[in-house]
């Protein structure tokens, strides 16, 4: 691996010269969109200035526009106008006629607004449920629609107690919530070196600081992990044992006992986050089972039923519901209960099983007709998940195949996103399988995809 490092000329600040060399590489195509810019101290030795030129060097190149800085990561030299990297906002158009791969969404079916609207018939059928829609809730949900979803929760494998469990506006606010109880700023929380983006963003907003582990085939690396502890233990530790969100690795049952032994070991909360939806046969023993007295269970209705509900549920030991009982009144006072009670009387329509067996078994076609396409490019997915990992062979990046295949119709993630420490992101694609509107949609874009991969790279191969 080499280090990019420029060639100045005479005259002016070295700040100011370092920066105007940056730019010139951007320009020649030296520093290609994506790449990752040498830590500062690295380059400082090289060009024998202090620390403080390259800070104000690399500060100077965000100005202009060349470069992004990203906390905890790094500097990266900027994607081109109209070409950003993938964004995880919810709601974000896709243009007409794109094949949208980029977002982890259950398959498009009638029975998603059909459920939706039998709900709210049946809702406004009730006067007694409209009268206490209308009313204030305890914090953690009333008790009887806590029963419900347990009792939901149950019916799929799932945390089923409504005594420790508590209502929560979807998986993200989960999160937070957890995040909320169970830290304090500059307290240290680990979690994969890949990992969702929107628990990276919500440790961020409450000014944690990160402690990526390295990830080997079947998820987090323990070894990594007991030697990170032996220094410093976090405080909390993020996983998602059954699915890595972007991989698809999984903790196998020795790890999740060595997981939870370590936990005990070091006094580690554990975040534990399901809301990535696999048949019960395809998913270990839950953490929340293993050690109920530490760890928070995280699920919602996303990925299941329809994520405009903001719906979900968080399992906790029973001394924390008080302490998240504050947080939510402190948020909002509460989950709205006319949410709440649309989406209980929707898991208790038959019909959403119906829509559950549909889409388990449409996802499994879906991934055969991936896998079957990709597999020589060496694509891997996870029985029973949405998600598909691509890794690209040497010489091609994937800020340049996101690009490429945006032009010609498909959109994709690139893995920085999912980036939790300092090291630079690996260059492979993150497939969803479940937005494209049908299978031939499907097909379309997976044959733009093996195209585009069978093609020669459009620049050269550029490591930092």
């Amino acid at each position: 691996m080499t280090i990019w490092t420029p060639e100045l000329p005479e005259g002016g600040p070295r700040y100011r010269r370092i920066a105007e060399a940056i730019a010139r590489a951007v320009e020649s195509g030296d520093l290609a969109p994506g790449d990752k810019l040498p830590p500062q101290r690295r380059l400082a030795d090289r060009l024998g200035v202090t620390i403080g030129t390259i800070t104000r060097a690399y500060a100077t190149a965000h100005r202009q526009g060349w470069v992004d800085s990203r906390v905890g990561s790094g500097t990266y030299v900027r994607q081109p106008l109209g070409e950003a990297p993938t964004s995880f906002r919810a709601g974000q158009p896709v243009d007409q006629g794109m094949i949208d791969m980029g977002m982890s969404l259950p398959p498009p079916h009638p029975l998603r607004s059909q459920g939706l609207q039998n709900a709210l018939e049946s809702l406004t059928a009730s006067p007694q449920s409209l009268q206490a829609a209308t009313e204030y809730q305890p914090e953690a949900g009333d008790e009887g629609q806590r029963a419900r979803i347990a009792a939901w929760q149950g019916s799929l494998g799932l945390p089923d107690d409504p005594s420790r469990l508590v209502i929560t506006q979807g998986g993200q606010h989960g999160i937070q919530l957890a995040l909320q109880v169970l830290t304090q700023p500059g307290d240290l929380v680990a979690g994969d070196a890949l990992t969702y983006p929107g628990f990276i963003s919500a440790a961020q907003q409450a000014h944690l600081r990160p402690m990526a582990v390295p990830m080997d085939e079947g998820g987090m690396d323990l070894d990594a992990l007991t030697r990170l502890c032996a220094r410093q233990p976090p405080r909390a530790l993020y996983t998602t044992p059954d699915l890595n969100n972007p991989t698809g690795a999984r903790l196998d049952e020795a790890h999740r006992r060595r997981l939870v032994a370590l936990a005990r070991e070091h006094d580690i909360w554990l975040i534990e986050d399901a809301v990535q939806y696999l048949p019960q046969a395809e998913r270990g023993t839950p953490l929340v089972e293993l050690a109920p007295e530490r760890t928070l269970h995280i699920f919602s209705t996303s990925k299941v039923l329809a994520g405009g509900l903001r719906i979900g549920s968080l399992t906790v030991p029973a001394h924390l519901l008080e302490r998240l009982g504050t947080a939510i009144r402190t948020q909002s006072w509460m989950v709205a209960p006319l949410m709440v009670e649309t989406a209980c009387r929707w898991m208790e329509n038959p019909a959403s099983q119906e829509l559950l067996h549909w889409q388990i078994d449409e996802l499994a076609a879906r991934r055969t007709l991936a896998l079957d396409r990709l597999a020589v490019h060496g694509a891997r997915s996870r029985q029973g998940s949405s998600l598909v990992w691509l890794p690209l062979p040497a010489g091609r990046r994937s800020s340049e195949l996101q690009t490429l295949l945006a032009r010609r119709g498909v959109k994709v993630s690139t893995p920085e996103p999912f980036c939790m420490g300092s090291e630079p992101a690996p260059q492979a694609l993150r497939l969803c399988l479940g937005p494209p509107a049908n299978r031939d949609s499907l097909e379309k874009a997976l044959s733009l995809i093996d195209e585009a991969l069978s093609e020669a790279p459009s620049s050269p191969w550029q490591t930092l």
